[in-house]
């Protein structure tokens, strides 16, 4: 028996939620080919969130429903080992990678962990500025207002550096953070070159905003359906649905209010964006998309704010920086602060610290 047979190899458990979370982890773990790689969608073994998701209440977010069905779905489609809650393989994990920091089970916490953006974060809310003042858990925004912010995992990857100062600004040390950009929003220039068939339009992507806890539900459609007839100013207008919304309600509403449009409920978001002349959003990440292609954008947000938080266009790179990062901090034998230290963070420089030999990420 070879010496590589004899040693086990170490494992990594991903956290999954959306379909894009679920892609960018799959993104990630494809450039760490010498480790064992599991998922899981996010879960809570507290008997509260368990009874939430047995009676359907949270099935309009990450933990159950159907973003738990699509992700299922997503690791079968690639072959990916599922290990739902860790309870199917029984593993010790070497290294857990988080889509969210908002819930962190006890499991999850014991050992190393890394987090990785998703896009952007919810609007913060009156409730939810009201519960970080009183210094709650970020979950009881019930939104995703203060996802990363949570200063729970040993290292944060991060957008851009303006979501980095976002996320020390509401709670995590600035030295746990490092700039990466994020799988799926650092390369928009590749989009460029797609296969979708329609130019020349103005494209609306909506949100899930009445189906989700954001924003408690509310959300005037007719009214933002105007608006979007207004500024597409007779020119053609294609609207993309979030996968999660009540496909139904949204189809009449613009039907009745943008009669002509297009309307899409699968397919490319990106490709579309990229072909479009003008982009209207709500509360979405893929404005990032358009920002980035220098195209003229509408969103819920401050626009010029979104531009300072837009991810960072490294070509592509950002799976294979944050799956370097991991490698490196999987193996590294010494603490967390000697790793953060060895990345050149100034602040977590320790007198007695020897520092280790590693190239800054």
């Amino acid at each position: 028996m070879s010496k590589d047979t004899m040693v086990p190899r170490k494992k990594i458990l991903f956290i999954i939620g959306s379909p894009n979370q679920a892609s960018q982890m799959h993104q990630i773990a494809s450039h760490l080919p010498d480790y064992d790689c599991f998922f899981s969608q996010l879960y809570s073994k507290h008997p509260i969130v368990k009874a939430a998701v047995r009676l359907g209440i949270v099935d309009t977010t990450i933990l159950a429903g159907e973003f738990r069905r699509k992700g299922d779905a997503y690791l079968e489609k690639h072959g990916l080992r599922n290990d739902y809650a860790q309870g199917v393989y029984q593993n010790h994990y070497d290294l857990k990678v988080l889509c969210s920091d908002l819930l962190v089970t006890k499991e999850l916490r014991q050992g190393k962990t890394v987090w990785v953006q998703e896009g952007m974060t919810d609007p913060i809310t009156g409730w939810a500025n009201l519960t970080h003042r009183l210094g709650l858990p970020g979950y009881w925004a019930w939104n995703t207002a203060y996802n990363g912010s949570g200063n729970i995992c040993d290292i944060y990857c991060a957008a851009s550096p303006g979501y980095k100062e976002q996320f020390s600004r509401y709670g995590t040390d600035a030295e746990r953070i490092i700039v990466t950009g994020i799988p799926n929003y650092d390369n928009a220039a590749a989009l460029l070159n797609n296969n979708f068939p329609r130019r020349g339009y103005v494209m609306v992507a909506t949100s899930d905003i009445r189906e989700s806890f954001n924003n408690f539900g509310r959300d005037d459609r007719p009214a933002f359906i105007r608006k979007c007839v207004r500024i597409a100013a007779g020119r053609p207008l294609l609207f993309k649905l979030h996968p999660n919304e009540r496909k139904e309600r949204a189809i009449a509403e613009i039907r009745q209010w943008a009669p002509g449009a297009e309307i899409y409920t699968e397919g490319n978001t990106e490709q579309m964006i990229a072909n479009c002349d003008e982009l209207i959003t709500q509360y979405s990440t893929v404005v990032y998309i358009g920002i980035a292609l220098g195209k003229k954008v509408h969103s819920y947000f401050d626009v010029d704010e979104l531009r300072r938080l837009a991810p960072v266009q490294n070509g592509g790179t950002s799976a294979a920086s944050i799956a370097d990062l991991c490698r490196r901090y999987i193996e590294f034998k010494g603490t967390k602060d000697e790793f953060l230290w060895n990345l050149s963070l100034p602040s977590f420089k320790r007198e007695g610290v020897r520092p280790v030999s590693l190239t800054r990420c």
